[in-house]
């Protein structure tokens, strides 16, 4: 199991190094020119230089991938152009504010449709189950956007229930971790994204639940139960839902990673300050490092979930080994 884990460990560092290379490279394709964002045309030629040389924008292409790697190797990603502060201090102090709506939209989706598809495939072919169904698709087909405006449209221009933007009311300055996020006008900014999250999410593990619970409810031991006279409601969630868990947590630990790019539009349309958002504005104003390292994260969070999930194969399910 621990050579199992070395080598995966192996592979993934090998893999951000890979994935890293290529957002280097893409961004750098992009048309426009990054220095317009970082040198004003009205400086003198000598300030100008000692800008472009500041951040490393006078060497060959070659020479600032070859600066790139050797910072990344340290967990350095560079000065953003914008912000003129490094891009890791950038994206520690806006990924909780990310986390946060996600891990809230998560346990929503997770903890209603652990149940709920628990509860479908339990009364298989009844109206529940088609309901339950109709409406998982129609919320994870809806543009994520497009659900937001219309919930920001009747919960807070017409009903004025949540607010319609930001993370907190206008004027408020927190300092620390508990003055932002631990009070009531946080909470009362956090309910309308996290519910749109939660239902845009709460198709995979709606699905994933019902299928596995399926194939549990045909095998031999929940007939045993039956004929032992168990209640229903403790053969459905102690022994059939519990057993069927295993796909829905691995697909849990995979979706958390590719959850936060999922994010981008929410935090846009509810002005979240957070990574997403952050991300969209670096892309515009071409502010190479701050986005590449975003993107780095984000990529490599992907991956670590990745390898979790394989090891939660092997915690949850005694029959699995790796060798």
């Amino acid at each position: 199991m621990l050579n199992y884990i070395a080598r995966r460990v192996g592979i993934m560092l090998l893999m951000i190094i890979l994935v890293s290379t290529m957002i280097f490279f893409l961004f750098r394709a992009m048309p426009g020119d990054p220095t317009a964002f970082v040198v004003d045309p009205s400086m003198a030629p000598e300030a100008r230089q000692v800008l472009i040389e500041r951040y490393g924008l006078d060497g060959s292409l070659w020479d600032q991938y070859k600066v790139f790697i050797k910072d990344l190797v340290k967990f350095d990603l560079g000065n953003s152009f914008f912000y003129g502060r490094p891009v890791m201090k950038i994206i520690t102090d806006r990924i909780p504010a990310t986390l946060i709506l996600m891990l809230t939209g998560m346990i929503i989706a997770y903890g209603i449709g652990v149940f709920g598809g628990a509860l479908m495939a339990w009364k298989r072919g009844h109206k529940l189950e088609s309901a339950g169904i109709t409406i998982a698709l129609i919320f994870r087909s809806a543009p994520t956007f497009w659900v937001a405006l219309m919930s920001i449209i009747l919960f807070s221009v017409n009903l004025k229930w949540f607010p319609a933007q930001g993370m907190r009311t206008s004027g408020y300055t927190g300092e620390t971790f508990k003055e932002i996020f631990m009070n009531l006008d946080f909470l009362k900014h956090l309910i309308l994204p996290s519910v749109v999250a939660g239902l845009y999410f709460i198709a995979t593990p709606l699905l994933i639940m019902r299928n596995s619970m399926l194939e549990v409810l045909s095998e031999d031991y929940i007939e045993m139960a039956r004929a032992k006279g168990l209640r229903e409601n403790r053969i459905l969630y102690k022994h059939a839902a519990r057993n069927a868990l295993l796909p829905v947590v691995t697909a849990g630990a995979l979706f958390l990673g590719s959850a936060i790019g999922g994010m981008v539009l929410l935090e846009t349309v509810f002005s979240w300050p957070g990574l997403g958002r952050e991300i969209v504005q670096a892309v515009t104003r071409h502010d190479y490092p701050l986005a590449q390292g975003a993107f780095i994260i984000m990529s490599s969070l992907m991956m670590i979930m990745n390898l979790v999930a394989d090891i939660l194969y092997a915690v949850l399910d005694p029959r699995i080994s790796y060798r």
